[in-house]
């Protein structure tokens, strides 16, 4: 059987490449900083809690020391990368549209036909490891296709993982935290707050709170993956779930989305709005979020409607 961790044996032998290269070019903050996230996709299932909290400490102690640099080995120049996308056009978009038709089609096929009854893969993570299989095919077409250099796959994540640096692992330690002050009873503050100046009986209000906490606790936060297990402890699950009978599926799922609103607000979400400025070189640090403003905001009530009308009016 295929299982979820198999998807994390897989990133960890992409870290680990990375790692070995910086080691090569004696970037060792890089090649520890990578090597240790390698270590912990390949091991952190085995590990003790403690362990694995250590591991973490070590990555941010080597960011926060400023040990991770940008690196630029050696790939194709600028000459041959445009010379090959004026021959190519929007075919070289190919391999990537093998990722999503993977994950999609492989799942369909899999769950309604006789195959998944082989128990191939493990159940409810069919989707993931056909979306990680995907990745793996579309690496393979495109070096069969273009016939780059062996190293070209590793050397160009290496330099696109080093222009990003610690910021590319930001929504895990975020996801980690939420869970964190989940089990630390955060959520059971906040709801003993929002219940108490919640009007007995308020669907849309109770909606408009549970919308907008996910989305001010996300731009907290920097990821909605934090803010959801705690504003979902605190008014989803108590409130409109098992207070007012609401569809938990459309809940949780829009509910994200509004999380992702604040995304889209935020300065904590560094990898998604600090990042691309500092790689285009852009004046104002902020001027990814600025962009963003108009479309966050009428997609966060478009959230709050659906919400209330798809998880309790038709539900109901």
């Amino acid at each position: 059987m295929i299982t979820y961790e198999w998807l994390y044996w897989l990133a960890g032998a992409f870290f680990a490449v990375w790692a070995i290269l910086s080691l090569r070019d004696q970037r060792f903050g890089n090649a520890a900083f990578w090597g240790i996230l390698s270590g912990s996709f390949f091991l952190g299932s085995h590990l003790s809690d403690l362990a694995n909290g250590i591991l973490v400490l070590a990555l941010v102690g080597i960011a926060g020391l400023g040990g991770l640099n940008r690196s630029d080995p050696e790939t194709t120049t600028l000459v041959e990368r445009e010379s090959l996308s004026g021959k190519l056009g929007n075919k070289l978009f190919f391999p990537a549209l093998i990722v999503p038709i993977t994950a999609v089609a492989g799942t369909l096929l899999y769950n309604y036909t006789p195959l998944s009854e082989t128990g191939l893969f493990e159940a409810r993570r069919e989707t993931l490891i056909l979306f990680g299989i995907g990745v793996v095919i579309a690496l393979v077409a495109a070096m069969v296709w273009l016939k780059p250099p062996a190293l070209a796959p590793a050397e160009e994540g290496r330099r696109l993982i080093d222009s990003i640096g610690w910021a590319a692992i930001l929504p895990q330690m975020l996801a980690a935290l939420g869970a964190v002050f989940a089990l630390a009873g955060v959520g059971d503050i906040i709801g003993g707050l929002a219940g108490s100046a919640i009007p007995e009986g308020s669907v849309l209000l109770t909606v408009v709170v549970f919308a907008l906490g996910m989305a001010l606790f996300t731009m907290i936060m920097g990821n909605a993956f934090a803010a959801f297990p705690v504003v979902a402890a605190a008014i989803g699950i108590p409130l409109l779930v098992e207070t007012y009978g609401g569809n938990p599926a459309v809940i949780g799922a829009v509910g994200m989305l509004a999380g992702f609103c604040g995304t889209l607000l935020t300065p904590m979400a560094a990898n998604f709005n600090i990042v691309p400025a500092a790689l285009l070189e852009l004046k104002d640090q902020n001027a990814v979020i600025r962009q963003q403003v108009g479309t966050a905001v009428p997609l966060w009530v478009c959230n709050v409607v659906i919400i209330y009308v798809g998880a309790f009016l038709l539900w109901n």
